[in-house]
C-alpha cells in the first residue's frame, strides 16, 4: 500500500479515494516539486478534516469555509444586477439544496451561474465548497466551487410536517400547522443599504408548545388576513434563534395559509395561587368577570386602550389587564382563556394582577381541559345562577345591552393620563311577577349571580333579574343572597350574604 492509501485509510471522508488520489497529484503539481505524494495527501487530508462537514444542519454561519455533498431540489431563475465598479453587469442564482439532515440555499456568480442554469436539475448530486451566511431567507452558502457527484449517495428526508417539538437551529424547509394565538401589526424598518424592510409577527400553538413565526417583506401582510382561533399552516419555513428562543421565520420563499383542520393547543399553565410577584408566567381559566375598555392619553400624546377581566382556575383567581390591541378581544362571562407570558404585577388593592403586554398572548379556547374546575360549561353555570332557563333573566338583561362593568367595581388602574372611568350601564330589568302594581315597599329576598356591578348591582337567577342598592363590593360572577325592602322594583339591601 503506497502512501496516499496510508493517508486516506485514516481519513473519515465521503470523499472517493480516485478522486482523493487526483486531488493529490494536482497538489504536487502545484507546488512545484516542494511537496512529494506524502506531503501533499496530508495537505489534502487537512483541508477535507477541517471543512468537511456531516451534513447541511451543522452548517453555521459563523463558519469561514464548509465543504458538504448535497441534491439539488430547485433551481432559480438567473438574474443579472449593476456592479458599482465594474462595466459589465453581475448575474447570480440561488439554487436549493438538501440532504438528510436539512435544507440550505447556495448562491453561485457569473459564470457559474449562467452553468448552473443551463446544467443542474433537481435530483444532481454536488459536491460543495463556500462560504456559510446570513441571507434573508435563513441560512444560504456562498458558493468558491460545485462539482458534480454522481456516484454519491444523498438521502433527502421528507418531512411532510413538522410540530413545535421538531423545531430546531438551522432547520428549514419546514412545514407546520398550528392554532393562531395572537397576531401583530406590519412594522416597517430601515435596513443597512438604505431599503425599507417589512416585519410582522404571530404565534402559533400545538398540542407540542408554542413559537413566534416572524414573517418578512413581501410575507408581512399575510398576517392582517387571520385571526386568534384560526389553523393556519407555515410553509417553507425556517428556524432562526433571537434572545436564547427559537423563531419560525418566512422569507420570500415561504409562505402561510390557512388550513381547514383542528389543531389542539393546551398550554402547561400555572396554578394561579401559585403565582408570584415579579415572574413571567402561563395562566388559564374561566372568565367571571369582564369590564368595559377604557382609552387613556399616553405620555407621548398618543391614546391607550386597556380591559380587565377576571379569571378562575381550581386554586383562585386573577385579573388579567389586557392592554392595547387585546382589549379588542371578544371575551364574555364563561369563557375559557389562556395567557402566555403575562407578567405578575402589583394590582388595585394590593391584588396580584396579569399584565398581558406586547409580547402575551390571550387566547379564547373552544376545547377546555376535562380537568379545568370552573370553566367552560361550568362557568357558564357559575356566571348565571342555577343553570335554569335565561328566556327572561341573564339572556334578557343581555339582549338590550345592559351588563357593563362600573369602572370602579375594582378595575386595575391605567397608566398615568388615564382618560378616565366609563360609566356605568344601566339595566333593563324584568318585572317581577309577584311585584303589587301599586309599588308599595315590601320586603323580599333574592338569589342571583352579579351580572352588573357597580350602582344599581344587577343579579340574575337564571329565570329573573334584580336591581340592588348596597355599598358592599360585589364582584361579576359572585353568587349571592341579599334581603331588603323593594321600592320601584330595586332591593335596597340591608342583608347580604355571599353563598359558595
Amino acid at each position: 500500500m503506497g502512501v496516499i492509501e496510508d493517508v486516506y485509510e485514516d481519513l473519515d471522508t465521503d470523499v472517493g479515494f480516485e478522486e482523493f488520489e487526483a486531488a493529490v497529484e494536482d497538489k504536487v503539481e502545484q507546488m512545484g516539486g516542494l511537496a512529494d505524494e506524502e506531503t501533499a495527501a496530508m495537505l489534502i487530508a487537512h483541508e477535507l478534516r477541517d471543512q468537511e462537514v456531516e451534513g447541511i444542519a451543522d452548517v453555521d454561519p459563523g463558519m469561514d469555509d464548509v465543504k458538504f455533498l448535497a441534491k439539488v431540489m430547485r433551481v432559480g431563475d438567473l438574474r443579472t444586477f449593476e456592479r458599482d465598479d465594474a462595466d459589465d453587469d453581475g448575474r447570480v442564482v440561488n439554487v436549493d439544496v438538501a440532504d438528510e439532515t436539512g435544507r440550505t440555499t447556495i448562491t453561485m456568480w457569473d459564470g457559474m451561474a449562467e452553468d448552473a442554469v443551463d446544467r443542474l436539475e433537481p435530483g444532481d448530486t454536488l459536491r460543495v465548497a463556500g462560504r456559510p451566511k446570513d441571507g434573508y431567507n435563513g441560512l444560504e452558502v456562498d458558493v468558491d466551487k460545485a462539482e458534480p457527484a454522481p456516484d454519491a449517495e444523498v438521502d433527502v428526508e421528507s418531512t411532510d410536517s413538522h410540530r413545535v417539538e421538531d423545531l430546531s437551529l438551522g432547520l428549514s424547509d419546514v412545514n407546520l400547522a398550528g392554532r393562531v394565538l395572537s397576531t401583530d401589526t406590519v412594522r416597517t424598518f430601515d435596513r443597512d443599504d438604505g431599503s425599507e424592510g417589512r416585519v410582522s409577527n404571530l404565534v402559533l400553538g400545538d398540542p407540542t408548545g408554542r413559537v413566534r413565526a416572524t414573517l418578512w417583506d413581501g410575507k408581512a401582510d399575510l398576517t392582517e388576513e387571520f385571526a386568534a382561533g384560526e389553523t393556519v399552516e407555515i410553509v417553507d419555513g425556517y428556524v432562526r434563534e433571537r434572545d436564547g428562543t427559537l423563531e419560525l421565520h418566512v422569507g420570500d420563499r415561504g409562505t402561510v395559509e390557512t388550513v381547514d383542520e383542528h389543531v389542539e393547543y393546551v398550554p402547561e399553565t400555572t396554578d394561579i395561587r401559585a403565582l408570584e410577584l415579579g415572574e413571567t408566567a402561563d395562566v388559564a381559566g374561566g372568565v367571571i368577570e369582564t369590564d368595559p375598555k377604557r382609552t387613556f392619553d399616553r405620555d407621548d400624546g398618543s391614546e391607550g386602550q386597556v380591559r380587565n377581566v377576571r379569571i378562575k382556575d381550581e386554586t383562585g383567581d386573577i385579573r388579567v389587564a389586557l392592554w392595547g390591541e387585546k382589549a379588542d378581544r371578544d371575551i364574555d362571562l364563561a369563557d375559557y382563556v389562556v395567557c402566555t407570558d403575562v407578567e405578575v404585577q402589583d394590582g388595585w388593592q394590593d391584588d396580584l394582577e396579569a399584565s398581558a403586554g406586547w409580547q402575551s398572548t390571550v387566547n379564547v379556547m373552544d376545547d377546555a381541559p376535562e380537568d379545568a374546575t370552573d370553566t367552560g360549561a361550568e362557568a357558564a353555570q357559575s356566571a348565571t345562577g342555577d343553570g335554569a332557563s335565561q328566556s327572561t333573566g341573564l339572556g334578557a338583561f343581555s339582549a338590550d345591552g345592559a351588563g357593563d362593568a362600573d369602572a370602579g367595581s375594582g378595575a386595575s388602574s391605567p397608566p398615568s393620563g388615564d382618560a378616565g372611568p366609563a360609566g356605568s350601564a344601566s339595566a333593563a330589568v324584568a318585572e317581577p311577577p309577584d311585584k303589587a302594581e301599586d309599588s308599595a315597599e315590601q320586603t323580599e329576598t333574592f338569589t342571583g349571580t352579579v351580572v352588573q356591578a357597580g350602582s344599581p348591582v344587577v343579579l340574575d337567577n337564571g329565570t329573573e333579574t334584580r336591581s340592588v342598592e348596597t355599598d358592599d363590593s360585589l364582584r361579576l360572577g359572585e353568587k349571592v343572597t341579599v334581603t331588603g325592602p323593594v321600592t320601584d322594583n330595586t332591593i335596597a339591601a340591608d342583608e347580604i350574604e355571599r353563598v359558595e
